[in-house]
């Protein structure tokens, strides 16, 4: 299950948008994992990981709405860096940060088949098999989730060039 680690933060991150948060919880998940690999059937360890970490997302969500927390953003708090160094910052992430800001304005049920997809690159069967869906319904939430993203980075290019 180790290979399969970076897979595992990254669905995390982009289901919970924290990355201190990813790191909890893919850590609980192979814990979970670990405990249960005796329910493990065979087939692609990947997607059985990532089925754990999705669960594991999810719990931690519930848990999270029942204790409401405010984050402190240290970036936009941190008064050491000079203009020069923000504005370079802000040149050399401007060509995703649309794209992210996107993803991630992108309901959950769409943006984990998008994440598992476009960026874990797996099957739509493992999808479904990870994710607990039917194969059509994976198309299907990954074609919204799709025209749902195209359509958002087009509203922001409309922006811009106004």
């Amino acid at each position: 299950m180790v290979p399969h680690l970076d897979a595992a933060y990254n669905l995390a991150r982009w289901l919970t948008r924290n990355e201190h948060d990813a790191e909890d919880i893919v850590q609980e998940a192979y814990l979970r994992a670990f405990r249960f690999f005796d329910s493990f059937r065979g087939g692609d360890g990947k997607a059985w990981v990532l089925a754990v970490v999705r669960n594991t997302c999810f719990t931690w969500r519930t848990r999270e709405r029942e204790t409401s927390k405010v984050t402190f953003d240290e970036t936009r708090h941190d008064s050491g860096d000079t203009v020069a160094d923000v504005e370079t910052r802000l040149v050399e992430g401007a060509k995703l940060t649309g794209l992210r800001n996107c993803l991630e304005l992108l309901p959950v049920e769409y943006r984990e088949v998008v994440v598992m997809r476009e960026l874990e690159e797996m099957s739509y069967k493992d999808i479904a098999e990870a994710a607990n869906l039917p194969v059509g319904t994976v198309m299907s939430r990954l074609s919204r989730g799709r025209q749902r993203l195209q359509d958002c980075v087009a509203g922001l290019m409309k922006g811009v060039s106004k």
